[in-house]
């Protein structure tokens, strides 16, 4: 460690004096620098000034390095020396063995420096020479060196006065000009020395008054002690600043600022004054301070918390006494209290809050969690503005308490992640929708389901995406629009391109919103579809079997069976193709849709069929082709198709049966549904579909062929019309007894009913027995009321139906006081199917009545009214019960009661049926009249 000079300090502050380092190379040192190498013959020479860290080279010889560490330089332990010195092998000097000048380049192995002692006896430098050989240095040398290192001194003395004189030049020209008042004053008697051109034109004396006067002549009287207080005080040198008041030569008083500094000046201990005109700035500060006053009234007063806060640390400058409520704080605890990053419950936000405020200037309600003294924290909306405070930068906080608010915020999140937790796990799909459409929330299960996320509708109309087809789309609007709390189906398209059956319905909200609830129903829907398919299966089967029974004519069977066919299936052309004995063949019935060329009585040479094709129908096989073009089907096949144009079809086989144990069924034609529009894609029940109807036409086809050959005996039966006349007579008394044993026959099987029900206990079976027996009876009643008629071919109605009613509430256990019988009945004849048909429906349509119009033994009344039309009868049944429900279709239901109501009225009686709901249930029958009135 390297020893320091005792008068470190003084010898520093005189180096810096000179203002001599790091000035450019100077001729005079540069001369006086080689003037020593050459004198010592040594390679190097160095003019050298030792600073606190560093040795310098004002001027150097030999070496191109302009300074040097102090811990290595050798100039360090000259300036410890009084005269010189001298080191002749600095690798026997243990203080110089190491050191990397010796060591390394410039390999310094020798070395005689004088130290440079300036006036005050501070050594700040050295001349040194330095060799790289070993060697002493003779005293004549030595005193050179030291002559030498007194020239340097003097240089360096020159230097530093050409400095001060410059300063001189400076400062009178700096103190005359510059645009304050600016003085110089004896500190001993504080008499004026001298004054600048500003201090004599603002307080009006002239340049020789002011040195006649002295600082106590300007000052106000209260001013001198104090001031004099202050001359006394031995500060020496160090500038002060106060502030006084002085009176100018007009008797103004103003309000001055003065910066001080001793100086000495001709001979003289003084005092250089800088003197600003302070008289506004205290007049706006003494504004300033009457303003801060009213505002800290104001802020007293404010019910809401406000704080200042110094910018640089944030002590606090002022806070209001709700602010020391709100934080817990006493006045006193504000002393030393600074809002720092422990007052915000995240400490981040205080950064960010200044950020904000850097950029912006103000932040304004800004919610923001805050702690008091105690630990707690609280809530806050917080405004922050930077302002000027007593002179130092500051941030005004106003802070408005939300806790109370936060903490029902928090209660009403928790509620509402409690119930987004049940929406997101209920299984049942749930949107909510805001007012203009746009998709806002949805739960898991709407997204399982329909595939789609709430991200890929941002873009999107919901509607347009979930419903495509414009129809569809404008079905949903109009029902959210009808705003009804009821349940719709609907046909909704997900994300995957399936088609799935939905249904919906929504909540409207006060605010606008809509919520949508709906579930996948399609497993139900197939359900449905099936049942229905197989509803309309039967009923079709019902229509051609009804048919068949009410008529023998087979083209008035083919005709409903094609067009009822092609109403079910949905198709272009439905046909019945029969064969000739050359497999040729004919269309000889056909419903076609409007557009497609009609084929009714085309005549078809198929040289395929003609050749041996189509062997599989003689099998009843029957065929579903999607695509005739990729069925595999012979050319001259779909040529044949193509004159019908026909796309896709299905195929069955109507083949009748042949007397004979061991004979083949005959292939007498087939049964067609066409495609022509487009390519299909066929279900098995619709194949399965025709395949069944194929049986009851074969049925009527032979039927028909029955019926002619009956025809072709009528002829011989009229020739025994004659004797069928005399046993006319023998015949009536034979089919009254028919009557009565079809009568009897009948009342054993509903008794048989009635045993049965006895030994069953499942309601469902005893109610469905009952059923029966009552349409058992009502078949009975009509064969006994024949019995016993005058007219064995026909009924009178009034009687027969009176009675069918009574029998009706006898069976069901309804006394006239619970459920009034209302008859008005007209005298009207009919014949037995006629009566059988009525009869039937009038029973299905009052047991309909007693076993749903009246719930709970609920009091009531049943009409039945029967009217003479003239060409037709009606027959009206009304009852004042609970009525259907206003959606009801009565005409596509799973009852079977209103079912065999439907068909035999139009098929039985080929007459129409009507249903009136209100104000009271009432079925209206029209049919032809078919029989002669009495």
């Amino acid at each position: 460690m390297i020893r320091l000079p005792k008068n470190e300090s003084q010898r520093l502050e005189l180096l810096h004096q000179y203002q001599i380092l790091d000035t450019p190379p100077t001729e005079i040192f540069d001369e006086l620098a080689q003037l020593a190498a050459d004198v010592c013959d040594a390679p190097i020479a160095l003019i050298s000034l030792v600073d606190a860290e560093r040795e310098w080279f004002k001027s150097k010889v030999g070496i191109n390095q302009s300074e040097i560490p102090r811990s290595v330089s050798f100039g360090a332990y000259t300036i410890l020396e009084s005269e010189i010195l001298i080191i002749p092998d600095t690798l026997e000097d243990e203080r110089f063995a190491t050191n990397p000048l010796v060591i390394s380049q410039p390999y310094c192995r020798s070395y005689a420096g004088v130290p440079l002692i300036a006036g005050k006896g501070c050594a700040i430098g050295s001349l040194c020479v330095v060799d790289s050989t070993p060697r002493d240095f003779c005293v004549k040398k030595q005193r050179i060196l030291q002559r030498l290192a007194q020239q340097v001194i003097r240089c360096l003395d020159l230097h530093q006065e050409k400095i001060i004189n410059d300063s001189q030049s400076s400062f009178n020209l700096l103190f005359l000009n510059h645009p304050n008042p600016m003085w110089v004053f004896d500190c001993q008697n504080l008499q004026f020395l001298n004054v600048n051109n500003a201090a004599v034109i603002h307080y009006g004396y002239s340049r020789e008054e002011f040195l006649q006067m002295s600082l106590t002549d300007i000052i106000i009287p209260e001013n001198p002690p104090i001031l004099l207080a202050n001359l006394c005080q031995e500060e020496s040198e160090i500038n002060r600043s106060n502030q006084w008041r002085h009176r100018r030569k007009d008797g103004h008083i103003i309000d001055v600022e003065i910066i001080a500094n001793t100086i000495e000046y001709a001979g003289y201990k003084a005092c250089l004054a800088d003197v600003r005109d302070i008289t506004h700035r205290k007049r706006i500060e003494q504004a300033l301070q009457e303003n801060e006053a009213k505002l800290r009234t104001i802020f007293q007063a404010i019910p809401i918390p406000i704080v200042i806060s110094r910018l640089s640390d944030g002590l606090i400058l002022y806070a209001n006494q709700e602010f020391l409520q709100t934080v817990l704080l006493f006045p006193d605890d504000l002393v030393n209290w600074q809002i720092s990053s422990e007052f915000y419950q995240n400490p981040h936000e205080r950064h960010i809050i200044l950020e904000k405020l850097t950029q912006q200037g103000y932040v304004n309600n800004y919610e923001i969690q805050l702690k008091r003294t105690n630990g707690t924290s609280f809530w806050a909306i917080a405004s922050f503005q930077f302002l000027t405070f007593n002179g130092e930068a500051a941030i005004l906080k106003v802070l408005y308490d939300i806790t109370d608010r936060k903490n029902v915020e928090a209660s009403l999140k928790a509620q509402n992640d409690f119930l987004r937790n049940i929406f997101a796990n209920i299984p049942l799909m749930i949107a909510l929708i805001n007012v203009k459409g746009q998709l806002q929330w949805v739960n898991q299960e709407w997204e399982s389901i329909l595939g789609w996320n709430l991200q890929d509708f941002q873009n999107q109309d919901i509607l347009d995406v979930l419903y495509p087809q414009a129809e569809d789309r404008q079905h949903v609007i109009n029902f959210i629009q009808s705003a009804q709390r009821i349940w719709g189906d609907f046909r909704t398209q997900t994300k995957s391109g399936l088609v799935i059956d939905t249904s919906w319905t929504n909540i409207n909200l006060a605010n606008g919103q809509i919520i949508g609830i709906g579930q996948n129903i399609t497993e139900r829907k197939q359900i449905e579809r099936a049942l229905k398919t197989q509803v309309e299966r039967e009923q079709l089967m019902r229509t051609v079997a009804g048919r068949i029974r009410q008529s023998l004519n087979l083209q008035d069977i083919l005709d409903a069976t094609v067009r009822e066919v092609r109403d079910l299936l949905q198709v272009d052309r439905v046909v019945v193709f029969r064969f000739a004995g050359d497999m040729s063949g004919t269309v000889v019935a056909e419903s076609v849709a409007n557009g497609w060329t009609a084929s009714i009585g085309a005549k078809v040479e198929d040289t395929c069929f003609q050749t041996g094709a189509g062997k599989e129908y003689y099998q009843g096989s029957k065929r579903a082709i999607a695509n005739i073009y990729a069925a595999g089907l012979s050319q001259c096949h779909i040529q044949l198709l193509e004159q019908f144009e026909v796309k896709a079809n299905l195929v069955v086989p109507i083949l009748l049966e042949v007397n004979g144990e061991n004979s083949q069924p005959y292939l007498w034609g087939l049964l067609i549904a066409h495609q022509c529009s487009h390519i299909r894609e066929w279900e098995e029940h619709q194949l399965d579909l025709l395949d069944q109807l194929s049986v009851p036409i074969a049925i009527a086809i032979q039927q028909s062929t029955i019926l002619q050959q009956a025809q072709t005996e009528i002829a011989q039966r009229q020739k025994a019309e004659v004797e069928l006349r005399s046993a006319l007579a023998e015949k009536e008394v034979l089919l009254k007894e028919i009557h009565h044993r079809v009568k009897n026959n009948l009342q054993i099987v509903s008794s048989l009913l009635q045993l049965q029900s006895q030994t069953i206990s499942d309601p469902e079976v005893i109610k469905v027995l009952r059923d029966s027996q009552n349409r058992i009876d009502s078949i009975s009643l009509i064969h006994k009321n024949l019995y016993t008629a005058p007219n064995i071919g026909q009924l009178d109605v009034a009687d027969y139906i009176q009675n069918l009613a009574t029998s009706l509430l006898i069976s069901y256990q309804v006394s006239p006081a619970e459920i009034a019988l209302e008859t008005y009945i007209d005298s009207v004849y009919l014949n037995v199917d006629a009566a059988i048909a009525c009869g039937l429906i009038i029973n299905e349509l009052i047991t309909n009545a007693l076993k749903h119009a009246f719930p709970n033994s609920t009091l009531g009344k049943i009409v039945i009214r029967l009217c003479n039309l003239g060409d037709s009868i009606e027959i009206t049944i009304q009852d004042n019960g609970i009525g259907f429900a206003n959606d009801f279709n009565w005409r596509n239901t799973n009852s079977l009661g209103l079912s065999l109501v439907y068909d035999l009225v139009t098929e039985q009686l080929e007459g129409t049926i009507t249903l009136e709901k209100a104000p009271e249930t009432l079925f209206r029958i029209r049919f032809p009249q078919l029989t002669l009135q009495q």
